[in-house]
């Protein structure tokens, strides 16, 4: 079964989806909706079209480690996703750096502002995933 990483944002939701075995990013995307029931239908639909069996949720902690409003709206967007694709096992990451570590990736690899505008939440989701694969091994 393949895992899903989730880059939630407010226009724009990071997904990145894992290789059949586990191991490697397979796949990531954008999704821009900014509606939460309808964004977890959409995702439920991706998932299940994509075989996922685990959802992992980036959480937005603060730097000293506690969570803050933002933790609770991606904890809500979570539950209904999980109402949508019940069958799925949620895991949440923690994602305090995984924006900032997009971003210096993209720079050294220069590419304009403009444009990591465009990919910074898909590559923010590959991170949140190969975290979490990493630390499964």
């Amino acid at each position: 079964m393949r895992i899903m990483a989730i880059d939630y944002g407010d226009q724009r939701i990071g997904l990145a989806v894992s290789d059949l075995l586990g191991m490697l990013c397979g796949e990531a995307w954008t999704m821009n909706e900014w509606d939460m029931e309808r964004a977890s239908k959409r995702i439920a639909e991706e998932a299940a079209a994509r075989e996922v069996g685990t959802l992992v949720l980036g959480l937005p902690k603060n730097m000293d480690g506690t969570e803050g409003d933002r933790c609770a709206i991606v904890k809500e967007f979570m539950a209904e996703v999980k109402k949508a694709y019940p069958e799925v096992e949620v895991f949440f990451w923690d994602e305090r750096l995984s924006t900032v570590a997009a971003t210096r990736s993209l720079i050294e690899a220069d590419v304009s502002r403009r444009k990591r505008k465009k990919v910074i939440d898909k590559m923010a989701a590959v991170f949140i995933l190969q975290g979490f694969l990493d630390s499964k091994r």
